[in-house]
């Protein structure tokens, strides 16, 4: 068993997930958008709800991560209360990701030591979406038994 992260977005999902893909080195996502699922008399559809994304995934670090846009009518709220973790043990790989978000994102704490591992720092992406970057040490402090 695994837990999977889902993000929604306001309308600009697809170019979100295109981004991801660039910055992570995943796959070109395979994008379902709303026009791709049956019709259904209860929840009508607009020209601009099928242009949007009902669902798409990205397999980020061996981590499934799914994404989609919110329909018309619905609210989303950006928020600070979800982050995604990127743990890796190659410190290169880390740095690369980590300057690509940064380039149109703000970062909250730069790449650097801290207590708890040899490499880490967090940047909200252009999309309002957290994302922290930890080096993997293993954390050996924390996990004695």
């Amino acid at each position: 068993m695994s837990v999977q992260a889902y993000i929604n977005y306001n309308g600009n999902c697809r170019e979100a997930v295109e981004y991801y893909a660039e910055v992570f080195g995943t796959e070109k996502p395979q994008i379902m958008f709303y026009r791709d699922v049956p019709l259904d008399e209860d929840f009508p559809l607009t020209e601009e709800t099928m242009d949007l994304v009902m669902h798409t995934s990205l397999d980020i670090e061996g981590s499934t991560v799914m994404f989609s846009d919110v329909p018309p009518g619905m609210s989303l709220i950006t928020g600070n209360n979800v982050s995604l973790v990127i743990i890796s043990k190659d410190m290169d790989k880390i740095k690369a990701m980590f300057d690509k978000l940064k380039g149109d994102g703000t970062v909250g704490m730069d790449l650097q030591e801290t207590f708890w591992s040899k490499l880490y720092g967090f940047v909200t992406d252009k999309f309002g979406v957290g994302w922290q970057f930890n080096y993997d040490n293993e954390l050996e402090q924390f996990n004695q038994k």
